[in-house]
């Protein structure tokens, strides 16, 4: 265990975290992103983040399982599936990554009518 890990919440987990995940925690899996899931006999769930923590990470068969709205634990062989489903990526906003629109000009716009004068 790192001395980093101890003093700050944003290195994956905070003190107190990281000793309810050594005492109580139950192993229950891991996502495509290397996030491992937890939960204790009171049926707590918890995620430990494998790299920053971003709640968008976690997918929706996952999040389902946290939110407790299944309790079936999802299985990595399922990632999609129906054809049209993408896979799943995290929120890039504020990233280099974001979705930038095109801006339109309005010179370029080709009008389907005539304005009135």
């Amino acid at each position: 265990m790192s001395f980093k890990i101890i003093f700050t919440w944003w290195n994956k987990q905070t003190l107190g975290t990281f000793f309810k995940t050594l005492f109580t925690g139950i192993y229950v899996g891991k996502d495509e992103f290397g996030n491992k899931y937890y939960k204790n006999k009171k049926n707590e769930r918890w995620v430990i983040y494998s790299k920053d923590i971003e709640a968008t990470k976690i997918t929706s068969d996952w999040y389902l399982w946290m939110h407790h709205t299944i309790d079936k634990i999802p299985v990595e062989k399922e990632k999609n599936k129906y054809i049209w489903q993408k896979n799943h990526k995290e929120n890039k906003t504020g990233t280099k990554e974001s979705h930038k629109p095109i801006r339109i000009r309005k010179n370029n716009v080709q009008k389907k009518y005539e304005t009135w004068k």
